[in-house]
């Protein structure tokens, strides 16, 4: 009997659980246009309450819900200013500049998903110059994918918070991994965003529901939201069949996330011992994204991708040098256990191991 894949590539990978499916079958369902879907109106209030925001709203995917914020919060010609290896800069196709007239201002991001000081004042700034695009809000990501899911603690965020209103900018989080890094700091999700205008969170990664994002704040900022969404044709009608699903998720999901950063753990020590650190190097995870680096410029991390797929491992990349192994509730300790033994047996015949393959 063929051994299933390891799906590793992301926790977008997840499938809906009994319990999510048979809330779907059940749910209650009006015409979310309305504001008539009881569902949806359960789980906006339900956010809302969780995050400790004044309003929320249901929108089918993170990265509209990015974006309806990024509409809600800034004016045309404004500067969005960002992280460079953000998912707002990075993987939401332009939309701020395309669709929103909005400039996006990349700023580097430091190793732990945030930004040096005094490249933050200086982006922050809005010299009185005509040639100029003044700045228009920040945006933060946390967890921050491309970072490897480090997390920024409450003190964190609430310091770039007070940098965006010292220029009177809102602060938006790009929260699509928001409870990794509320379980992974054993905090509330509610603290790590109390001092941001705007957040916003998926139910559709490690939460496993089958679609749909929350976004929250304040009452006002959430009815020009409410606009942005149905500019953009995400007003769904029923949409409780999917909010179901995320009611669900948001009861039982949340706490088991601490078993995806344990075995992100127990993957990345495997790794730390097998690899030649002259070639490879590997972090110790800080929730569920293990990132296998690619030691100098010379090595390219691309064919260890094809020789783990044929062993049944899948995983993503981030460019030529780092490769990523994504921890979900599809992945059980077995599933480790067996990537394991593929990573090791890969790196040995790559001349990248530092000992012998398991059998």
């Amino acid at each position: 009997m063929t051994s299933p894949v390891i799906d590793l590539r992301s926790d977008t990978v997840t499938l809906p659980t009994p319990a999510m499916m048979a809330a779907v079958a059940s749910a209650v369902l009006g015409d979310d246009v309305y504001r008539e879907d009881p569902t949806v109106n359960r789980l906006e209030g339900r956010v809302a309450e969780v995050l400790g925001k004044e309003d929320a709203l249901f929108v089918p995917s993170g990265t509209m819900g990015n974006l309806c914020a990024i509409l809600s919060h800034g004016a045309r010609g404004t500067r969005v200013v960002v992280g460079a290896q953000t998912h707002i800069y990075l993987f939401e196709a332009g939309g701020a500049s395309a669709l929103g007239g909005l400039v996006l201002h990349p700023i580097a991001n430091t190793d732990d998903g945030g930004f040096d000081p005094a490249e933050l004042a200086d982006a922050l700034e809005s010299p009185d110059d005509t040639h100029v695009a003044p700045a228009g809000m920040l945006a933060l990501e946390n967890t921050h994918n491309r970072c490897g899911g480090v997390v920024l603690d409450a003190a964190r965020v609430g310091a770039y918070a007070a940098a965006a209103h010292a220029h009177g900018l809102p602060l938006h989080v790009d929260g699509a991994r928001l409870f990794n890094a509320a379980v992974a700091l054993a905090v509330s999700a509610r603290s790590l965003v109390a001092a941001a205008d705007s957040v916003q969170v998926c139910f559709s990664k490690g939460l496993a529901a089958p679609a749909g994002s929350v976004l929250a704040g304040t009452t006002a900022f959430v009815h020009r939201a409410r606009r942005a969404r149905k500019m953009l044709g995400g007003g769904m009608r029923q949409a409780g069949v999917l909010a179901a699903a995320c009611l669900v998720a948001l009861d039982t999901m949340v706490e088991r996330l601490a078993d995806d950063h344990a075995r992100a753990r127990r993957l990345a020590a495997a790794l730390a011992d097998a690899i030649d650190p002259r070639v490879h190097s590997v972090a110790t995870p800080a929730s569920n994204i293990v990132l296998l680096r690619a030691a100098s410029e010379g090595v390219s991390i691309e064919p260890l991708v094809p020789a783990l797929a044929a062993l049944g491992v899948r995983v993503g990349t981030f460019g030529p040098r780092r490769l990523r192994a994504v921890m979900h509730a599809g992945i059980d300790d077995a599933a480790v256990e067996r990537a394991i033994v593929a990573f090791r047996r890969v790196l040995a015949e790559h001349g990248a191991g530092g000992r012998s393959p398991s059998p």
